[in-house]
């Protein structure tokens, strides 16, 4: 980006019960966006080229996480975006609410432990051919913290496959050395699946939180890349 152009506009959807929505608005502007805070009531995205849905408990995750989220009139406006090509990074929370409208395959059941999970872990970089992640390299290992408990993601045998023949894992978690081992699935998904893209590239959805790890003060900068790749996609 030049001195004096036009920063790229990043929408940041807030629903009731976000608690990460400043996180990722301080993420997007930390890499040099222009973060927009969007109500969930409202209808469009206010001419903006990307989307973020943030962490938190939307609607107090009554019925199932994300679930209520998914029928607010803003998703109706995320879901065009997504099919008319633009991008969209759903994390945690908003991971949950792009498998409920079917944006990204599959379902969350609860952890395997039936317990809240807040703490730091490894992921390896599946993929770099897309938008979303062309300022990673595959097989790089990030270190970014978790705090769900509706994060054992599951999906019937064949959408599996496809999922894997298809190419749509972006990440899955490891170990500081990069091995994909049971002992580092902290809530038992299938695969060890920490995030999914869809068919074109321009939805991804993960668990853990890049957002709160764009600085050393809070912590490390492993998720920065990340973010500035969803900004340069706007």
């Amino acid at each position: 980006m030049t001195d004096g152009a036009r920063r790229s506009r990043v929408a940041v959807v807030i629903f009731p019960g976000s608690n990460c929505d400043r996180d990722a608005l301080g993420a997007v502007e930390a890499v040099g966006g222009e973060a927009v805070p969007v109500w969930h009531q409202s209808r469009d995205l206010q001419r903006c080229g990307a989307v973020i849905l943030p962490g938190g408990f939307s609607y107090g995750d009554y019925l199932r996480a994300g679930a209520m989220a998914a029928h607010s009139p803003i998703m109706k406006a995320v879901r065009r975006h997504a099919e008319q090509g633009g991008a969209v990074l759903g994390i945690c929370n908003g991971f949950q609410m792009l498998l409920e409208v079917g944006l990204l395959p599959g379902a969350m059941l609860m952890n395997r432990s039936l317990r809240f999970i807040c703490r730091d872990v490894f992921l390896r970089v599946e993929r770099t051919d897309l938008a979303l992640l062309r300022t990673l390299s595959v097989g790089q290992v990030l270190r970014l913290p978790i705090a769900h408990k509706e994060g054992n993601w599951f999906a019937d045998p064949a959408v599996v496959r496809e999922v894997e023949s298809g190419g749509a894992v972006a990440f899955r978690y490891c170990d500081a050395g990069g091995q994909v081992r049971p002992d580092a699935n902290p809530n038992g998904a299938l695969q060890g699946i920490a995030g999914l893209v869809n068919r074109d590239g321009n939805v991804l959805g993960m668990m853990p939180h890049p957002e709160r790890r764009v600085a050393r003060l809070l912590g490390g900068e492993d998720g920065r890349a990340l973010v500035r790749a969803l900004v340069e996609a706007a």
